[in-house]
């Protein structure tokens, strides 16, 4: 589900949200119907949150909250690392005529950029899609205070109906501050997925559901928000469609409940596995470092066509997501884990002075 979600946000990226002539001819002539429904790819997004509360509820279960941190540093940033270290190289190797590479690539931009959190920092993106890996630490923080209490069906439950009841506060109060703490635009999706984590734990009951109906009532409500910027057309001022965007949204919940609590659960390919273990990787880099790949392919192999070239980039990315997946992600996450856990154990072991 994960690699599905990556891929529409792939679609998107490549062939909506994008120049007209990056392929050569552009995405509305050669794949006209691909072309109208990757400007909802965005929607993927989406999708990543609503999987990651349920995932994310689920690895947390049963940890203290240092545990939890752990796993979460350990599993996060040694793809990312590789991620800006290889994007910092194609911008010191292969510039690009539209940007100041010294600036782009300042020492503090790449060290603002290392913490996952350059935003915040006041510097500029350079892995385009690294804003919503900090909605998602966002989302860790706040676990990690419910952690902090333990987990148990009760005080999740509680947890979620407050951060329900905050977001609607916050969107009456309309208080920036508090819409960043709260995550007010996407509290609904962390909160669907949890509550289909608590199903798929506890079982199903009326409770859940009506924790679930709410979470999905709240975040159709506000999608809107995410509408701004999304066209339905290059040069169009109409935006996406709310219905379509809402019905989208909602058909990928279904798939989420029917892989998790209903007949596709029982579903156990292995290549799945490996599919998962890709998405992160090909995430990080299918932008900032696929973008700039199709445009030198443009440039100089316009024999391959438009498809050829949009294959050629697609699977170069997976390749390389496999890549860093098998040669960094793998033994890097699992030293940092090793080591992390000592610090951890070291820590508790310490009689305090």
């Amino acid at each position: 589900m994960r690699l599905l979600a990556a891929l529409a946000v792939t679609g998107f990226h490549y062939l909506a949200a994008i120049p007209p002539d990056l392929w050569g001819p552009s995405a509305k002539e050669f794949a006209g119907p691909l072309h109208h429904a990757s400007m909802y790819g965005w929607l993927g997004v989406e999708a990543f949150f609503l999987i990651s509360g349920f995932v994310i509820c689920m690895s947390c279960w049963g940890r203290t909250a240092g545990q939890f941190a752990v796993s979460r540093i350990s599993r996060l940033y040694p793809a990312y690392w590789c991620a800006i270290v290889l994007i910092v190289a194609r911008f010191a190797l292969i510039p690009l005529q539209t940007h100041d590479v010294g600036a782009v690539i300042h020492p503090r931009v790449v060290l603002a950029n290392l913490t996952m959190f350059p935003d915040a920092l006041h510097a500029s993106l350079l892995d385009g899609v690294a804003w919503t890996l900090a909605v998602e630490a966002h989302f860790y923080l706040l676990m990690a205070v419910l952690l902090a209490f333990g987990t148990t069906y009760h005080r999740v439950m509680g947890f979620c109906v407050i951060w329900l009841a905050a977001g609607i506060i916050t969107s009456e109060t309309k208080s920036t501050f508090l819409d960043d703490f709260v995550l007010t635009q996407y509290a609904g999706l962390f909160v669907a997925g949890i509550a289909v984590y608590l199903m798929y734990r506890f079982g199903q009951n009326l409770m859940l559901w009506i924790l679930l109906g709410f979470a999905w009532c709240y975040e159709l409500a506000v999608l809107p928000g995410r509408l701004a910027g999304h066209y339905r057309d290059w040069g169009s001022k109409a935006l996406c469609s709310w219905t379509v965007a809402g019905a989208l949204l909602t058909a990928f919940l279904a798939l989420l409940l029917l892989a998790t609590i209903g007949p596709l659960a029982r579903i156990r390919w292995r290549w799945l596995m490996t599919a998962g273990a890709l998405t992160y990787p090909f995430y990080l880099v299918h932008q900032s470092l696929g973008l700039p790949m199709a445009t030198e392919l443009t440039a100089h192999a316009h024999w391959l066509g438009p498809w050829g070239r949009l294959a050629l980039t697609t699977v170069s990315m997976l390749l390389l997501a496999w890549l860093i997946h098998r040669v960094v992600e793998k033994p890097l996450g699992r030293a940092l884990r090793r080591h992390l856990d000592q610090a951890l154990a070291r820590h508790r072991s310490t009689p305090p002075a």
